[in-house]
């Protein structure tokens, strides 16, 4: 690594400061002159609701959580304006799985979407959250990816909805918008945001909750009709034509666990077919990172529209505004790279960023552990909604109303292996994770679990399974296991 790089690196994982006076004394403006205006016209009645999902997004790739270079202005603006969780994750590091988590609370063994395979007909019963703020009165839409079976028909709770089939294309897409195709022309980012926009721009006498999963910033990949892949160990991450040359020379940060060959990791460790060892040979490259910051970019520029959308029409301190991703990446951790589901940081780890002026504090940041299951009862609870199935995830309101409350410490993860990826046949496992320590189980594969002690070794390099020392904390943590599976 050049001097310059190293330094990139050390800047990766630290968070920014965020100057909150003037946006303190904006809200304490706007607290005492509720009493005119749209301030007063919206007080006491329900929030409306627009939650971003990425795909694949890593927690470290904005600029607001510490990424050198990454050109996120829109959402650091979110994240400024309101609270990031510092340690959020999900419960499933796989698409499918993961977006149902969200829109459930559940984890992925309660809701049944265990793996990327189709499971149309199963999503269109899912019991998600919009559903039950469609049934409590709120105007509901989809615009997006649903990746949930790879047909394109509208879903049970939404009364908008404009989708595609599948993975989608990145330009000129065909939508089903409201059960008619329609031809688009464009990068599928923009015409995304143009859907948004003009839907946060109607005149509406009930609150919207919007829920925009972006194919961003997923490579390009052609699905079958099974819901199988036919590229599977590749596909391209496609920028939109003004950003292709951002970032040309800008060097990369890499975690000190990229290009390290496994080391005390057996299951990473097998022979897999004709596939190669892991190590600095399989990892990503840095033109692969850049293109995922030039995608990230018409996000950044969308999420701005959108926020100028509801400033327009007088809702934007009246809107829950949230920012978060599916799952992580790997970007050659471990010799891992254009995959997630493993139980690391890297692919658990989420960005999540709330904007609501009316509870949270300008520029809060949240040390407790958030998860992809608690968004769905916190936004029914912010809605004053009672969900329709019981869930796993906790409202995160105490939290983020700086209300001292009891909360979890430790969680489980978990991913049902499936055969799209070669490298991950077989790697079903079952994990927990607590503030300190990782235990991970693997269900298909014997003798190959996985022990981290994160505080000490918070790159997941030294498997301590086999140490005697930890034997105690071993046992506790698979009696905690036992206990979140239930």
């Amino acid at each position: 690594m050049t001097d310059e790089i190293e330094q990139a690196a050390r800047r990766w994982p630290a968070m920014p400061r965020i100057d909150t006076k003037s946006l303190l004394r904006r809200r304490e403006f706007l607290a005492g002159a509720a009493s005119a205006g749209v301030a007063a016209r919206s007080a006491g009645a329900r929030p409306n609701i627009v939650v971003v999902l990425m795909d694949d997004l890593r927690w470290d790739e904005l600029h607001c959580t510490g990424h050198p270079f990454a050109l996120t202005p829109n959402i650091d603006r979110l994240a400024a304006e309101g609270v990031t969780f510092r340690n959020a994750f999900v419960t499933s590091p796989l698409c499918s799985p993961s977006r149902a988590c969200f829109l459930t609370g559940q984890y992925a063994h309660a809701h049944g979407i265990k793996d990327n395979t189709d499971h149309s007909p199963a999503s269109h019963r899912l019991q998600t959250f919009p559903r039950a703020l469609q049934t409590n009165g709120y105007e509901t839409a989809f615009i997006g990816k649903w990746h949930m079976g790879v047909d394109d028909t509208p879903r049970p709770g939404f009364d908008h909805w404009v989708g595609f089939p599948g993975q989608g294309t990145y330009f000129d897409p065909v939508l089903n918008v409201d059960g008619r195709h329609v031809k688009e022309k464009g990068y599928t980012t923009d015409i995304l945001t143009r859907y948004a926009v003009e839907l946060l721009g109607r005149p509406r006498s009930n609150p919207l909750c919007l829920w925009l999963p972006h194919k961003a910033v997923h490579p390009e990949l052609t699905q079958l009709a099974d819901g199988s892949i036919s590229d599977p160990n590749g596909g391209e991450f496609v920028p939109a034509d003004r950003h292709k040359a951002l970032f040309a020379r800008v060097p990369v940060p890499r975690r000190p666990n990229a290009g390290k060959t496994p080391v005390g990791k057996p299951a990473l460790e097998r022979t897999i077919g004709n596939l190669p060892p892991l190590g600095p040979a399989t990892g990503t490259d840095d033109e692969t990172i850049r293109n995922r910051a030039r995608m990230l970019k018409a996000v950044d520029e969308g999420v701005g529209e959108m926020r100028a959308a509801l400033e327009r029409t007088g809702q934007l301190d009246h809107t829950v505004f949230v920012f978060t991703s599916d799952e992580g990446y790997f970007f050659g951790e471990h010799g891992l790279s254009l995959e997630r589901r493993l139980a690391y940081e890297e692919s658990i780890r989420i960005p999540m960023i709330i904007r609501y002026p009316k509870l949270i504090r300008a520029g809060s940041r949240i040390d407790a552990m958030a998860l992809s299951i608690d968004l769905a009862p916190t936004l029914l609870e912010l809605a004053d909604a009672k969900p329709a199935s019981p869930m796993n995830g906790r409202s995160l309101v105490p939290l983020i109303g700086r209300r001292k409350t009891p909360w979890r410490t430790s969680f489980l993860i978990e991913y049902f292996s499936d055969r799209t990826m070669q490298r991950m046949v077989n790697m079903g496992y079952q994990a927990v994770r607590t503030e300190r320590w990782k235990y991970i189980h693997y269900t298909e594969l014997q003798g190959m679990d996985e022990l981290y002690d994160l505080r000490r070794d918070p790159y997941e390099m030294r498997n301590l399974i086999a140490d005697a020392a930890v034997r105690g904390t071993l046992e506790s943590l698979r009696a905690d296991l036992q206990r979140l599976k239930q």
